[in-house]
């Protein structure tokens, strides 16, 4: 067995080290949760939901020392932490409502009745990125218990400390043993285990384009289902009928949050010509504005970037580019980088590939079809935002553009009650809102003879 040193991103300075599951002790652990599961499903459903309530209160009353280990862990400010660990909890207050929902049917049929069942698929393997630890985590294990599977979650290297945690949390709030287990480990090592192990029956990936293509690829010579939350480069269209200031103001929010590290990041912002050169006069000031320090700070809206390994593949996305404009970052020690806007051709490697970094680049669009066309014109599919005063135009630029979740006049992605994936290159299937635990389940038919069968 191996180590990984967890450091703090904000300084440097490593955190603890955390031991890295072999292969032998991944079975092992599949091999526990699948008697685990079989003894979770045959309980009540009522039973369920209490158990994922009793667990959403044991990590209400641990948000705050959750939050700190984020902070600490993946360099997240603190108002943003303690807002993932209180979204841990309502994922999973939400979910609770799940196990006595998952209703079947009642086919009619000629010469009996014919039923549907929703039966769990048994051990699910769950593989976490860095830059949203708690958050990804929960939208993935809470459907899947409430739907009667055990879980099995990988964090990633560089941020096991929550997920670690929050796997202690269960067990505290009651949850069976081996049902919900957390696996530190290496992607080819404990991921590709999931994806090969004949007795883990679906695995949920969030990760890069380029990893997600291998573990579907994995999966698919096995028949197993997966469902994959990839990458982006969405798209913010802003028109020239629309509340300008407005979509400046909140333009760094939606591409600097953590770092620019989410692939939901609108890191393409497209403006019509004719007020391209006023929207950037009022982008600019709200960047310069946008505080870049301390994690531990309240009043601090961007930490760090994950590891001097990521901020320096995002520092490479500028060399050559034309850059408009800077906001400030420290530095010293930590994986510091300045928010950035540049100035961008559609063609450009900064218009087409993600960055995952607090970098944006701009564009001009002359026409609804052409706004249209570029927030189309890259391999993703993921998020977007349309500004405009104009319903007709919102509604038709909400259908034309090719991505799973849009906000008008806002920027909102997430919101654990409606459905959240990506098109094209950005993913495969759907998480969170109403169907989801029905996701982590098979259908079952069954036909009951009523007619012409009685051998009495």
């Amino acid at each position: 067995m191996s180590a990984f040193t967890v450091v703090n991103p904000a300084t440097g300075r490593p955190i603890r080290d955390v031991e890295l599951a072999t292969e032998a002790q991944v079975d092992d652990a599949v091999r526990r949760a699948l008697a685990a599961q079989r003894a979770w499903a045959a309980l009540a459903p009522v039973a369920r939901a209490d158990a994922l309530r009793a667990f959403a209160g044991v990590v209400e009353a641990h948000v705050d020392e959750l939050a700190a280990l984020e902070v600490a862990n993946s360099g997240h400010p603190i108002g943003s932490a303690r807002w993932e660990a209180g979204h841990v909890a309502q994922v999973l207050n939400y979910y609770a409502g799940a196990p006595e929902r998952l209703l079947g049917s009642q086919i009619p049929v000629a010469g009996g009745i014919d039923v549907t069942f929703h039966e769990p698929y048994g051990v699910v393997g769950i593989i976490v990125p860095w830059n949203f630890p708690m958050t990804i985590a929960a939208w993935g294990f809470a459907p899947a218990l409430a739907a009667g599977n055990a879980v099995v979650l990988k964090p990633a290297e560089l941020t096991p400390l929550t997920a670690l945690r929050l796997g202690e949390l269960a067990r505290e709030a009651g949850l069976p043993d081996d049902l919900f287990q957390v696996i530190p480990g290496a992607g080819p090592v404990v991921g590709r285990r999931f994806t090969t192990h004949p007795d883990v029956h679906m695995v949920v990936f969030t990760g890069s384009t380029a990893v997600g293509t291998e573990v579907a690829a994995e999966c698919a010579r096995m028949l197993k289902p997966v469902t994959l939350e990839l990458g982006g480069k969405s798209a913010n269209i802003v028109f020239a009928d629309a509340d300008l200031e407005g979509a400046a103001a909140s333009a760094p929010a939606a591409v600097f949050d953590n770092a620019g590290q989410d692939c939901c990041a609108r890191s393409r912002i497209l403006v019509q010509r004719s007020v391209y050169d006023r929207f950037l006069e009022l982008l600019e000031p709200a960047v310069h504005a946008w505080r870049v320090g301390d994690p531990a700070l309240e009043t601090t809206e961007m930490g760090p970037l994950i590891s001097a390994g990521q901020r320096d593949r995002v520092a490479g996305f500028l060399d050559g580019v034309d850059v408009a404009f800077r906001g400030a970052a420290p530095e010293g020690d930590g994986f510091w980088l300045a928010p950035t806007v540049v100035h961008a051709s559609p063609g450009d490697r900064i218009a087409q590939e993600e960055v995952f970094g607090p970098v944006v680049a701009v564009m001009p669009f002359e026409d609804e079809a052409d706004a249209v066309r570029l927030a189309n014109d890259t391999r993703y599919g993921l998020a977007g935002s349309i500004w405009t005063e104009n319903l007709g135009r919102a509604v038709r630029v909400s259908r034309g553009v090719r991505s799973g979740v849009l906000s008008v006049n806002s920027h909102s992605s997430v919101r654990y009650a409606t459905p959240f994936g990506g098109m094209k290159a950005s993913g495969l299937g759907r998480e969170l809102g109403p169907d989801a635990a029905e996701h982590f389940t098979e259908t079952k038919n069954v036909f009951y003879a009523t007619e012409g069968q009685d051998t009495a």
